[in-house]
């Protein structure tokens, strides 16, 4: 049994916070780079360029790359050899975010009630997903997600009948309805299968994945591709003024599911998708 003290684990998100809200990660920074390049609006041209040169400045002074610092999201591995010591491991997780947001100067944006809409000043409580592992080791991916995206993002719960043309022409409509809201060119992690809740938690996860990585199940990997460049074809382009470039990436995560249902749901990013990642 290993042993890992709770101070380990704070120390961890803060750091990851602050890196993640100011150090775009290298996929997104070249799939910008490359969308530039093939963009054909002069206008869209201009603007990816504008973007990449933001991720930059924000890498060099070590500030947002975006106002919206986002809620931060917690996907933790815990192995089943490890044994937390010093305290209360939720408590943990949202110290860490409590000290990186304040030491980042990073915007707070989380309220203490859904209706109430009092300003919780820390950008506590995280949202935290555990999972229980083999091994004696943690990994933390932490992303914080901005809500002009978010709020683009659905579940549709599908019949079995519909398919797999029913779930591609689902995520298509989910993009083109989002337009210019998310700040394209977008990101999309899309889940498929489970039930209404973990549909949506494998979406949020597929948004972990690098761009530049297709699924492993051959069928899957197919589908991106074929999702991605109907995407580009919608039109919206850069900002949602016009060109070719409306998505960098589109992910896919599946799971098993019920014989009368067909769980779908599509997590919108914008340009900055953001998380870092880390094990101890």
């Amino acid at each position: 049994m290993r042993e890992i003290n709770v101070e380990v684990i704070t120390n961890k998100i803060e750091e990851m916070c602050i890196n993640a809200n100011c150090i775009l990660n290298n996929d997104i920074y070249e799939a910008l780079e490359k969308g530039q390049k093939n963009e054909s609006s002069p206008v869209g041209k201009d603007i990816l360029q504008q973007c990449i040169k933001n991720a930059e400045l924000a890498k060099e002074k070590m500030k947002p790359i975006c106002q919206d610092t986002g809620m931060a999201v917690v996907f933790m591995e815990i192995g089943q050899d490890v044994h937390i010591t010093g305290g209360d491991l939720t408590e943990a997780v949202n110290e860490g975010v409590r000290r990186g947001y304040q030491k980042g100067y990073l915007r707070k944006s989380v309220v203490s009630d859904p209706l109430l809409r009092v300003n919780t000043k820390d950008n506590t409580p995280a949202v935290i997903h555990y999972d229980i592992v083999k091994g004696d080791k943690i990994k933390i991916d932490l992303a914080p997600k901005g809500f002009g995206s978010e709020n683009m993002s659905k579940i549709y719960m599908l019949k079995p009948s519909d398919g797999i043309e029913g779930v591609k022409n689902s995520v298509i409509d989910c993009i083109e309805k989002a337009g210019p809201n998310p700040c394209p060119p977008m990101v999309v992690g899309v889940g498929i299968g489970g039930n209404f809740e973990l549909c949506a938690k494998l979406a949020k996860k597929a948004l972990l994945r690098p761009i530049n990585k297709n699924s492993d199940i051959e069928y899957v990997a197919e589908m991106e591709k074929e999702l991605l460049e109907r995407a580009n074809k919608l039109g919206i382009g850069p900002q949602g003024l016009g060109g070719n470039t409306t998505v960098l990436g589109i992910n896919i995560e599946t799971f098993a599911t019920h014989i009368a249902g067909l769980p779908l749901a599509v997590n919108i990013s914008c340009h900055v998708t953001r998380h870092n990642s880390c094990e101890i």
